[in-house]
């Protein structure tokens, strides 16, 4: 029984209890800036569509109505820049976290095969590999790599945790190095439309990709732009040929985003004023706790996009947590997304407006 859960690693969240409970002790209560969750209602239109489609008592379908496919394939073409994008270019997926741990295994990798992924990242990359018995692989620069056996190459930009993004030209010869390989690349742009000293630039788009999707594929979410991370709503983009193949799965497997669910994408993607509200809100969210760091000592690296600052004081990661705690704060650790990370923490701007100016006064006590 426990074969599968052996393969994985701790799970490090546990780690973090007890400077929760510090933090949960501060008179004024906790700020927890530790989980990327959003806070912010969900809008209205998009409640409204989910409502609407409330009764729906059959089953839905993997690859979703034709409405929905239309939505997926317009905010493609609209917001990436790509060209060209047909229905078998898209297929809606349960939650992109969902999507990340379970696609080697859905693309049949295993042992004597290699995942790769960044060596600051979220964790679930690692567990993907995991779980279907494939070894997992860190890199700096991709292109470096053995493509010997590298099956899956994982790129994140904007990048979580530390909110880098990969500039144009870094995805071209990414995507160029990877198509001389044979190496099949999934990008995870789930932060694509959260970019505030950089404009996060998508592999589909034509000056990336030349044009074709072969070996490409971006993964999107809804759960950040739109605060849906309770609806598991996001989407894969790309290669036609790869998508076929996960529809077939997915088919088999049961893998259905739920009717309502898939109603209140459509409303989602066809709305931007939303997504400029939200951006606004972070925006503010982020400039405070930012200058507040600053000031109380920290050095703010990359961060040019996303949801979280990467921020050190140049110390280990859990002294740093344990000094925040005390002041009421709670952060992750760096070394949660790799040992690169262990003089750093990320601290999550999506607090509400009132715990963020806690965490400010708080700062700068």
């Amino acid at each position: 029984m426990g074969a599968v859960s052996a393969r994985l690693p701790v799970f490090p969240w546990d780690k973090l209890e007890p400077y929760k409970a510090t933090a949960a002790q501060h008179p004024d209560g906790i700020v927890d800036l530790s989980v990327g969750t959003p806070v912010d209602p969900v809008p209205a239109l998009i409640q409204k569509a989910l409502v609407a489609a409330a009764d729906s008592p059959g089953y839905p379908t993997v690859w979703g109505t034709t409405e929905l496919r239309d939505a997926l394939t317009g905010w493609v073409e609209r917001r990436l820049g790509a060209v060209g994008v047909g229905h078998r270019n898209v297929l809606p997926v349960v939650g992109s976290k969902e999507l990340v741990a379970w696609l080697p295994t859905q693309l049949g990798l295993g042992a004597g095969d290699k995942v790769a992924y960044p060596r600051l990242a979220y964790p679930t990359y690692e567990v993907g590999a995991r779980l279907c018995g494939a070894e997992a692989v860190v890199y700096d620069d991709p292109t470096e790599l053995d493509p010997a056996g590298l099956k899956l190459l994982w790129l994140n930009s904007p990048s979580n945790p530390t909110g880098r993004v990969l500039a144009k030209d870094e995805l071209v010869r990414i995507v160029a190095w990877a198509r001389e390989h044979g190496v099949l690349v999934f990008s995870d742009e789930c932060y694509l439309e959260l970019g505030w000293e950089a404009e996060p630039v998508s592999v589909l788009h034509p000056d990336v990709c030349g044009g074709t999707y072969e070996g490409i594929v971006a993964v999107h979410s809804l759960s950040k732009r739109s605060n849906l991370a309770g609806y598991r709503a996001a989407f894969i983009a790309g290669d036609e040929a790869v998508l076929g193949e996960l529809l077939q799965i997915r088919k088999h497997g049961g893998m259905m985003t739920a009717a309502p669910v898939q109603a209140a994408t459509v409303a989602a993607l066809g709305d931007d004023a939303h997504v400029q509200e939200q951006r606004a809100r972070y925006a503010a969210r982020r400039t405070a706790l930012r200058d507040a760091l600053v000031k109380h000592g920290f050095r703010i690296e990359h961060s040019e996009a996303s949801l979280y600052l990467w921020a050190t004081r140049d110390e280990g990661c859990w002294e740093t947590v344990a000094h925040l705690a005390e002041l009421g704060i709670l952060v992750a650790p760096g070394d949660f997304y790799g040992e690169a990370g262990e003089r750093f923490v990320r601290v999550a701007f999506t607090a509400t407006d009132e715990r963020v100016e806690a965490a400010v006064k708080r700062l700068g006590a």
